[in-house]
């Protein structure tokens, strides 16, 4: 009996693939709903990222995720 075939592990996604739009005019007026301050647009991350709170905010199908219990919390190297 053969053994199976060893597939090499997954890694990280490629940027390309990542990279998401969201309207600029949508970025001027969203702030971080916890801080109420400005927000950073991370596009090869598709996050809105809140220095202030230390959150990445998602964006799914172009429509960012404003819910704190949604967000992650940034790494100190984020």
């Amino acid at each position: 009996m053969s053994e199976p075939p060893v597939l090499p592990e997954p890694g990280p996604p490629e940027p390309s693939l990542l990279a998401v739009d969201v309207d600029p005019r949508l970025l001027e007026i969203l702030v971080c709903p916890v801080t109420h301050g400005p927000l950073e647009f991370d596009r090869a991350k598709g996050e809105l990222i809140s220095r202030s709170a230390r959150l990445a905010y998602p964006i799914r199908d172009g429509v960012p995720i404003m819910l704190p219990e949604e967000a992650r919390e940034l790494a100190d190297g984020d």
